[in-house]
């Protein structure tokens, strides 16, 4: 499994969008952002693809992406493209970024959370067979569960024998858990795992899985904890709340007060049984210590009760 940040998208490849594009490419030859990839995401067809390599020609990475399922190809294409098409469109976008210079490639599968296995296998081994590196699943809508999504990637992580990006959105509350499902289905599959994460959960609607959520579930939850916690001992966490800080900051959108880890209540204890345990102890309440996360002392709240420990 992955122990770092690999790969961000930089935005699609738009002129509007190209000297801040040049700009993050030159920082990233001269090594300033090492490990990390900046990949441009752009839709997959050959026009765009054409239009990328023009405006930015240093490019290295790219995901391309079309909508795969049915909803999708009747309500979104409205009749213009056809399963076939779509197949096409994606196979040619993919061989012409190669012939262009892309060192690797992601094919997104978008709305693949209501695409039909059988097709979205055909689409992903085309996408492989014309010299794809990944399959982004989209859950678009947040559609999946847990459960779903662990069957449905291992299947499609089996059939396919590339490595699985996985997207999830938080419609339903559940993009973190989806996330960790998809990528436990990856591993088990034999291929390894790309999850997509946002800070603070930003995203479209609902938001996307939040980082630090699924970074502290890989290390710190009971079925993840002994199995993939030294994989993760890379990973320093100690920026996250300076970084939800700036990202609040710079997005304009405040944190909640129960965000995971960094939210104001994170490490709040009000109930008087709690207050008195985490005097006590910090684990018999807290699973983690928020110096961990880079927070500095634990702030005093006056809530206008008062509570008695040593009970």
């Amino acid at each position: 499994m992955p122990n770092k940040i690999y790969i961000i998208d930089v935005t699609n490849s738009t002129k509007h969008e190209t000297n801040y594009l040049n700009a993050n490419l030159e920082l990233a030859e001269k090594g300033f952002l090492k490990p990390i990839r900046l990949a441009g995401w752009i839709r997959a067809i050959k026009e765009d693809v054409e239009t990328t390599f023009d405006l930015v020609p240093k490019i290295k990475h790219l995901n391309l992406s079309i909508s795969t399922s049915d909803q999708m190809i009747h309500g979104k294409f409205q009749g213009k493209k056809t399963k076939d098409d779509v197949i096409k469109g994606m196979v040619d976008a993919v061989k012409l970024a190669k012939e262009k210079g892309a060192e690797t490639i992601g094919v997104n599968a978008e709305d693949a959370s209501r695409t039909a296995d059988e097709f979205l296998h055909k689409f992903s081994l085309a996408a492989k067979e014309a010299g794809a590196d990944r399959i982004r699943y989209c859950d678009t809508l947040g559609y999946d569960d847990p459960f779903v999504t662990y069957k449905r990637i291992k299947l499609l992580a089996e059939a396919v024998k590339i490595p699985i990006e996985l997207h999830y959105h938080n419609d339903l509350g559940l993009a973190a858990a989806n996330s960790i499902a998809g990528a436990k289905a990856c591993i088990d599959a034999g291929q390894d795992a790309y999850i997509n994460t946002t800070i603070n959960g930003v995203g479209e609607r609902a938001g996307n899985a939040d980082m630090l959520s699924v970074i502290l579930a890989l290390k710190k939850s009971s079925g993840m904890e002994k199995k993939y916690a030294d994989a993760l001992q890379g990973i320093d966490l100690k920026k996250s709340y300076n970084i939800a800080k700036y990202a609040s900051y710079a997005f304009k959108i405040p944190i909640p007060v129960n965000q995971v880890g960094v939210g104001a209540n994170a490490f709040a204890h009000e109930s008087g049984i709690h207050a008195d345990g985490a005097l006590k102890d910090r684990r018999n309440y807290e699973l983690y210590d928020f110096e961990e996360l880079g927070r500095g002392e634990v702030e005093l709240v006056e809530t206008g009760r008062t509570i008695t420990t040593g009970e």
